[in-house]
């Protein structure tokens, strides 16, 4: 039977790799975004996050920290280290016996082929106890991106909506600025800082003019690749995405004809809603038709994740059930 106090443990440190591994995100594609904490005697000796373009790992940079301390440690990493070679670095689960590591303890297997459970098994086989799937769930919402490229060949998408609490994105003349509050606004700004590329319909790009950078202190070089959905843009129909390269989180941000076509499409992952507590009536909605026949259909597709309040207004984040 499992030990408690160890499972405790073990939750507790796993949740502060999963915290570093977010650092990375928007940034390492075509990697994942992992997370390491290397913890001897309940003291963190050595932490690391996969790093801009994919190198170091984290678990390199966890490993450079503690130095020698990492004998007999315990290693905490989101994703199981990689069994395979590269011209960009060693394989991590080599690293890790190499550093006399006691203990790893991973939240989520590679599906990565040339890992998938080589990872693990090399550890072991150095004498290397392993513990697997500690915080799975959270781990692999924290890579989605990655995940979703290896079983979907593309990105993981992201549609934001801001609404009146009438499901209404701007006033019929086409105001719409500004609907949500600047807490919400800023928000947004983080989200977009967690992509690699922001995508709006020509419509809303010839008519806002939207900036579509990130204009948070500290967060301004985080801006990411901005892409066009028309006839002559960056992309012509939502399918297209498969063909992004480095690119495992999109964010969908501008037009109710562009939302309208990903959920045609069934392209959208992620639904981030922000609602203002307004009512504007007579306006422009924030989608159009979707393609839905039988309203039996439009049930149990969505999953509420998080909600909470940002100044007068409510975010949300649904996931696909």
């Amino acid at each position: 039977m499992a030990d408690p106090a160890r499972l405790l443990s073990d939750g507790r440190w796993m949740g502060a790799a999963l915290a570093l591994a977010g650092r990375g995100r928007g940034r390492t594609a075509p990697n994942p975004n992992v997370g390491c904490v290397i913890v001897r005697d309940g003291i963190v000796i050595g932490r690391g996050w996969t790093q801009p373009g994919g190198r170091p790992h984290a678990e390199a940079m966890a490993l450079t920290e503690a130095g020698e301390k990492s004998r007999g440690a315990t290693a905490y990493v989101t994703l199981e280290p990689c069994a395979h070679e590269s011209p960009r670095g060693p394989a991590c689960s080599n690293l890790l016996v190499a550093a006399g590591v006691a203990r790893v303890v991973i939240a989520l297997g590679d599906p990565d082929p040339r890992t998938d459970g080589a990872g693990a098994a090399r550890l072991r086989a150095a004498g290397i106890e392993v513990t697997e799937g500690v915080r799975a769930g959270e781990a692999r919402r924290s890579m989605a991106g990655f995940l979703t490229r290896l079983e979907k060949r593309r990105p993981q998408v992201t549609l934001k909506l801001a609404t009146s609490l009438d499901g209404r994105i701007a006033l019929p003349s086409g105001e719409s600025q500004w609907i949500t509050g600047p807490e919400a606004r800023a928000h947004t700004h983080l989200e977009r800082s967690r992509h690699e590329a922001i995508l709006v319909g020509r419509r809303t790009m010839e008519i806002d003019q939207p900036r579509l950078d990130v204009r948070l202190p500290g967060l301004e070089d985080r801006a990411p690749r901005q892409l066009v959905l028309s006839s002559t843009g960056d992309l012509r129909r939502p399918e297209d995405i498969a063909g992004l390269e480095g690119i495992d989180h999109l964010f969908v941000e501008g037009g109710a004809e562009t939302a309208s076509a990903f959920l045609r499409a069934d392209l959208v992952d992620r639904l981030l809603l922000y609602r203002a507590p307004i009512l504007i009536g007579e306006g422009r909605a924030a989608i159009g038709d979707i393609g839905l026949t039988r309203l039996g259909d439009a049930h149990g597709r969505w999953r509420l994740m998080e909600s909470r309040m940002l100044g007068s207004d409510r975010m949300e984040v649904y996931e696909r059930a």
